[in-house]
C-alpha cells in the first residue's frame, strides 16, 4: 500500500517564534502563532496590533537571506502577497507609530530590510504612483479622503530604501544567492535597472512633491527630489560593485554596464561619472575593465564626463590669464595626464574620440581651459601618429574660411592654443614633417585667410601662429615678423611660448594630494556648530529659562517700592505722551542686552570670516554691508584684495539670506561689482566660467549677470544714477500704498538692475526715432526756424566724451567668454536646456547688449563681437516665439546692435545675410502682433525700431545688398 502514496508536499518543522499563551483576565487577545510564511501572511491580514506587526516583521527579516526556505525577497507568488499587504496595509497602518515606537527603530530597520529587493521597490513605486494620481483627482464635498499623509509616509519609505551607497549590490547580491534561473536573474536586474536608473522615481517624486505643496505641515524635501543628488547616489552606488566584484565574474561586470549605461541616459552623466571617480579613488584598473564593456557611445559619454570632472575638480580655480607662470610644469596637469593615459592606454577607439574633441569645429568643455588641453595633450603625445593628426587637422580647420567667420573666438583661441602645443610635440619628435606640413599649400593657404579675415582678433590669431610656426622651422634670418605694440606684443609672446610647452606623465598620488588638501580646506570653511541644543539666531544672547528668572524673582529679599493708588487723583491732568522706544529697550532683563557688538572688518580675511558667520547676526551683516566699500579701499593697497580674490567672489555668489537681512541683494550686488571692479580682466572671466560651469541657483547666475553688466558700465564711465535714478532699487510713487515687505516679494513685479537700465536703454534709442518722425511729419526743413540761443542749449546738454576703460578689455574678458561658453553648451546639450528657459535667457541677453553698449561704437573688436552676437540671437529666434518676455529681450538685442554699429556701410559689406534675414523675421513679428493688448504694443514698438534701423541700411547700401544676395 506504500507504492499508492505520493508525497504532495513537504513542510520542514520549525520551532515557533511565538508561543501560545491563553488571555489575560484584562481580555488582552492571545499571541498569534506565527509558523510558516502562510501563517505570516494570514496573520497580517488579520488587522495585528501593534506588538503583532513587530514580531511579524522580524520573522520576515530573518527568512531574507533563506536559500533553502521560503525568502521574502525571492519572487514568488507567496513573496509577492507579503510585500502587497506590507506596501497596502501595514504601511498605511503602523508607519508613524512604527517611527515613534520603542526609539530605537527595530521595526522601521525590519520593515525596510524586507521591502530592499526588486519586488518591494516596485510595490512601493506602485503604490505611490496610484496615491498620487488620487490626490489629482476632483472629490465631492462629502468625500473627505486625503491621500497627503500617505503619499508623505511612502516617500520616507522610499527614501530610507534607497539611502546608501550598498543599495545596488545587496539586491544584486540577494538576487544572486536566492535565483538559481540565469534567465530570471537577468530578468530582475533588469527591473531594478529600470526601476532606478531610468528617471521613473525623479519624476514620480517630483509629482508627489507637486501633489503635496498645498500641505501646510513643515517638512524637508526629501533627497530623491533633487536629481543632482540622485545621480551621486547612482554614482556611488555603481562605483561599490566595482570595488566588490572580481575582475573574473562576467556577470557581475554585465550587471554594472547595464546600470552605467542605464544611468548615462537620466540627464546627470557628469553627476554619476564624477561620484565614480570620488568613490573609486582614481583607481584607473577598475575604469579600464569597465570601460571596453560599454557601448561606443557610452564610452565617449564616460570620457567627455571624466574631462569635464577633471576640469571642475582641479582647474577650476587655475585663472586662465596670458601669463608665463600658467606654462610652467605643474603635477597637476601631469596627474591628469596620467589618469586620462590609463583610461585610453589599450582603447583605440577613444584615442580617435579625444583627437576629435581636440579638432572638432563645434567646439568642447576644453575649449575654457588651457590645463585640460595640456593634459589631453600630454595624455596621447606618445602616439606619433595621433600628435600629428592633431597637428594636421588643426592646421586645416584653423585656415577654414568658415571656420574663421561663424565660429566664436573663444574656440577660435583654444584651437590656436592646441595647435602650437602640438606643433612643439611634433617638431621635437619629427622637425622635418613639421618643415613639410608647414610649406603644404593648406597651411599657407589658411594664413592667407587669417591675415586677409575682416576680424582683427582672427588676424592676430594668424599672426601669432605663423610667427610661432616660422620660428620653428626657419632660420633667424628667414623668421615671420610683424611688428606689435603694446599687450599685443606680449600676448603674442606667450603664444609663442606654446610650442615649448611638453608636460610629462605624472601619476594618481599627484590628484590624490591634491583631493586630500581640497577635502581638509573644505572642512575648515565649515563653521563649527555646538552640540548642546539648536544654534541662537540672528546672534542675539541666549535666552534666559522662564522658570528660572521666577525662581529668582520669588527669592527677592529686602525692602520694596509700593506703589500706592490714590482715589483723589485729578482727572484733568493729561499725561505726556511716551517716548519713543529705543532698539535697545527691547529686553525687559538687562542681561539680554548684547554690550560686546562686533566691529567692521578691517582685513579682507576678516570679511571673508564674517560672511562665512551663519551663527552671529550682527557679525554676518555688518561683514555684508561694509564688504562693498572695504574692498574698494584695499583695491589699489597691496594684494590683499588680489590675492583672495576668486574665493571672495565664491563666498559672495553662492551667499544665502539665512537671516533675511533687509536689503541682502543689493548689498551682495554691490559686493559682486565692487570685486569686478578691483580685477576686471581677470573677474570678468571668472564669472563667465562660474555662471555656465558653476553649481549655482537661478539666483545667483542672475546676480552673475548683473555684475557684469552693471561693473562694465562703471568700467566705461557710466553713472546710472546721474539722473537720480537708482539701479539697486525701485522708485515708488506712491510709497504709503505698499504692501507689507514680505507680501510686496511675492506680488511685486520682479524689476532687476539689468533689466531696469535695459527698459532706460530702450527709451534712450527709440526717443531719438520718434523725434525725428514727428519732425518729418511736422513740415519741410526749409521752413523752419532755429535760433542762436536754441543751438547753445543743445551744445550744453551734449554730453562730453568720457575714458571708456572697458573697450581694450571687453571683447577678450567678458563678451567673448559669455557668447563661446554659451555656444559651447548649448552644442553639448539639450536645446530646451536651462541656459534657453525664460528665467535665464532674457538676462544673458540683457547683458550681452549692455556689454555691447558700454563697449561704444569705436572698439576695435566690435566687428567680430557684432559677428557672434548677431549669430547667436537669430539662433534663438525658435524660443523667442514661444516667450513674450524673450521675444521683446531679443528685440532690444537686435536694436542695441543695429544702433551701437554707426559704420552702416560695414554692416551691408560683412552682414547682409544676417541684416536681411532680421528684417524679414521682424517684419513677420510686427505684423503678427497687430491689434494685441498693452504688452503686444510694447513689442510691436520695439519691432517698429528695428525695422527703421534695417530699413536705413538698405535703402542707403541697397546696390550692394543685391550684388551679395547675386553671389550667394
Amino acid at each position: 500500500m506504500a507504492d499508492f502514496l505520493t508525497a504532495v508536499t513537504t513542510r520542514k518543522v520549525k520551532s515557533q517564534l511565538t508561543q501560545p499563551t491563553t488571555a489575560n483576565p484584562c481580555g488582552e487577545p492571545a499571541a498569534i502563532l506565527i509558523e510558516s510564511p502562510e501563517d505570516a501572511l494570514k496573520a497580517l491580514k488579520s488587522q495585528p496590533d501593534y506588538e503583532t506587526v513587530k514580531n511579524l516583521l522580524r520573522y520576515l527579516e530573518f527568512t531574507i537571506h533563506s536559500k533553502d526556505a521560503f525568502s521574502v525577497a525571492a519572487p514568488g507568488p507567496l513573496s509577492a502577497q507579503i510585500i502587497s499587504v506590507l506596501v497596502n496595509t501595514t504601511i498605511p497602518d503602523y508607519w508613524r507609530a512604527l517611527k515613534q515606537g520603542d526609539g530605537k527603530g527595530a521595526g522601521i530597520v525590519f520593515l525596510i530590510k524586507c521591502l530592499k529587493n526588486v519586488s518591494g521597490l516596485g510595490a512601493i513605486i506602485a503604490r505611490l504612483r496610484t496615491l498620487v494620481v488620487d490626490s489629482k483627482q476632483k472629490k465631492s464635498t462629502l468625500e473627505k479622503r486625503d491621500p497627503s499623509q500617505q503619499i508623505e509616509d511612502f516617500l520616507d519609505v522610499l527614501s530610507r530604501v534607497l539611502t546608501g551607497e550598498r543599495v545596488s549590490w545587496d539586491i544584486w547580491t540577494t538576487i544572486n544567492q536566492l535565483t538559481i534561473n540565469p534567465t530570471q536573474r537577468t530578468l530582475l536586474w533588469k527591473e531594478f535597472v529600470v526601476l532606478i536608473a531610468s528617471g521613473k522615481i525623479l519624476a514620480l517624486v517630483a509629482q508627489a512633491e507637486d501633489a503635496l505643496k498645498d500641505s501646510t505641515a513643515i517638512r524637508l524635501e526629501p533627497w530623491l527630489a533633487r536629481g543632482t543628488e540622485y545621480a551621486s547616489w547612482l554614482g556611488d552606488n555603481i562605483a561599490t560593485i566595482i570595488k566588490s566584484i572580481e575582475s573574473s565574474d562576467e556577470s557581475a561586470w554585465k550587471a554594472v554596464t547595464q546600470l552605467c549605461g542605464k544611468a548615462f541616459t537620466l540627464g546627470y552623466t557628469d553627476r554619476v561619472v564624477a561620484a565614480m571617480h570620488s568613490a573609486l579613488f582614481f583607481s584607473s584598473s577598475n575604469s579600464q575593465t569597465l570601460l571596453p564593456k560599454l557601448a561606443p557611445h557610452e564610452q565617449r559619454q564616460f570620457l567627455n564626463s571624466t574631462i569635464s570632472y577633471i576640469t571642475k575638480q582641479y582647474f577650476g580655480l587655475i585663472p586662465e590669464t596670458k601669463d608665463e607662470l600658467v606654462l610652467k610644469p605643474s603635477k597637476t596637469i601631469s596627474g591628469a595626464a596620467c589618469f586620462i593615459n590609463g583610461l585610453i592606454s589599450d582603447n583605440e577607439f577613444l584615442k580617435d574620440h579625444l583627437v576629435s574633441l581636440l579638432t572638432s569645429s563645434a567646439g568642447s568643455d576644453m575649449d575654457g581651459s588651457l590645463a585640460v588641453r595640456r593634459s589631453v595633450i600630454a595624455a596621447i603625445s606618445n602616439d606619433r601618429e595621433r600628435i600629428q593628426n592633431i597637428m594636421e587637422r588643426s592646421i586645416e580647420l584653423f585656415g577654414d574660411q568658415l571656420y574663421i567667420r561663424h565660429t566664436p573666438t573663444l574656440q577660435q583661441e583654444a584651437l590656436a592654443q592646441t595647435l602650437l602645443i602640438s606643433c612643439g610635440y611634433v617638431h621635437r619628435d619629427q622637425p622635418m614633417y613639421l618643415f613639410a606640413t608647414a610649406r603644404s599649400s593648406i597651411h599657407l593657404n589658411g594664413m592667407s585667410n587669417r591675415i586677409g579675415a575682416s576680424s582683427p582678433r582672427a588676424r592676430f590669431l594668424g599672426i601669432v601662429v605663423g610667427m610661432a610656426i616660422s620660428e620653428l622651422i626657419d632660420k633667424p634670418d628667414n623668421r615671420m615678423n610683424f611688428e606689435l605694440d603694446g599687450d599685443e606684443a606680449s600676448e603674442a609672446k606667450w603664444y609663442q611660448q606654446l610650442t615649448h610647452v611638453e608636460d610629462k606623465l605624472g601619476g594618481l598620488k599627484d590628484l590624490e594630494q591634491i583631493t586630500r588638501g581640497q577635502n581638509k580646506a573644505n572642512e575648515a570653511k565649515i563653521p563649527h556648530r555646538p552640540a548642546s541644543g539648536p544654534q541662537q539666531s540672528k546672534g542675539l544672547p541666549p535666552k534666559k529659562d522662564p522658570k528660572a528668572l521666577n525662581a529668582k524673582t520669588m527669592q527677592l529679599i529686602g525692602p520694596r517700592i509700593i506703589e500706592l493708588e490714590d482715589d483723589s487723583e485729578d482727572d484733568d491732568l493729561v499725561p505726556y505722551a511716551k517716548p519713543d522706544s529705543d532698539p535697545e529697550d527691547d529686553y525687559d532683563d538687562p542681561t539680554m542686552i548684547q554690550r560686546n557688538k562686533p566691529t567692521a572688518p578691517v582685513y579682507i580675511r576678516d570679511l571673508i570670516a564674517g560672511l562665512r558667520d551663519n551663527e552671529n547676526y550682527d557679525r554676518h551683516q555688518l561683514a555684508l554691508s561694509t564688504a562693498a566699500s572695504l574692498i574698494r579701499r584695499k583695491a589699489n593697497f597691496g594684494s590683499e584684495v588680489s590675492d583672495h580674490i576668486e574665493e571672495l567672489a565664491s563666498i559672495l555668489v553662492g551667499l544665502n539670506d539665512s537671516f533675511e537681512l533687509p536689503n541682502f541683494p543689493e548689498m551682495r550686488q554691490q559686493a559682486l561689482i565692487a570685486v569686478l571692479i578691483t580685477q576686471p580682466a581677470q573677474m570678468g572671466q571668472w564669472f563667465a566660467r562660474a555662471f555656465f560651469s558653476g553649481d549655482y541657483s537661478l539666483t545667483q547666475r542672475v546676480a552673475m549677470l548683473t555684475t557684469m553688466g552693471l561693473g562694465a558700465r562703471e568700467l566705461a564711465g557710466f553713472k546710472d544714477d546721474e539722473r537720480g535714478e537708482s539701479t539697486s532699487a525701485q522708485q515708488y510713487s506712491f510709497p504709503s500704498g505698499m504692501l507689507p515687505p514680505k507680501l510686496h516679494k511675492i506680488y511685486a513685479a520682479e524689476a532687476t538692475p539689468v533689466n531696469a537700465l535695459a527698459k532706460r536703454l530702450e527709451h534712450t534709442m527709440i526717443e531719438p526715432m520718434a523725434l525725428n518722425a514727428a519732425d518729418k511729419l511736422s513740415g519741410p526743413n526749409a521752413l523752419k526756424v532755429r535760433t542762436f540761443s536754441s543751438r547753445m542749449e543743445v551744445e550744453k546738454k551734449r554730453k562730453k566724451p568720457i575714458p571708456n576703460a572697458l573697450a581694450k578689455i571687453v571683447a577678450q574678458n567678458f563678451f567673448f567668454p559669455l557668447t563661446g561658453r554659451w555656444w559651447t553648451h548649448m552644442q553639448a546639450s539639450d536645446p530646451d536646456s536651462l541656459y534657453t528657459s525664460p528665467h535665464l535667457l532674457p538676462p544673458y541677453l540683457q547683458t550681452l547688449s549692455i556689454l555691447l553698449h558700454a563697449s561704444g561704437p569705436s572698439t576695435l573688436s566690435l566687428p567680430q563681437m557684432t559677428s557672434e552676437f548677431w549669430d547667436l540671437l537669430l539662433s534663438v529666434r525658435g524660443a523667442a516665439l514661444a516667450d513674450p518676455t524673450i521675444l521683446s529681450t531679443l528685440l532690444f538685442a537686435f536694436l542695441t546692435l543695429l544702433d551701437i554699429n554707426e559704420d552702416k556701410q560695414r554692416l551691408a559689406q560683412e552682414q547682409p545675410k544676417e541684416l536681411l534675414e532680421t528684417q524679414e523675421w521682424v517684419r513677420g513679428v510686427f505684423e503678427r502682433l497687430a491689434g494685441g493688448g498693452d504688452e503686444d504694443e510694447k513689442t510691436r514698438m520695439l519691432a517698429a525700431g528695428v525695422l527703421v534701423r534695417c530699413g536705413e541700411v538698405v535703402e542707403k547700401y541697397q546696390r550692394t545688398l543685391v550684388g551679395d544676395m547675386m553671389d550667394f
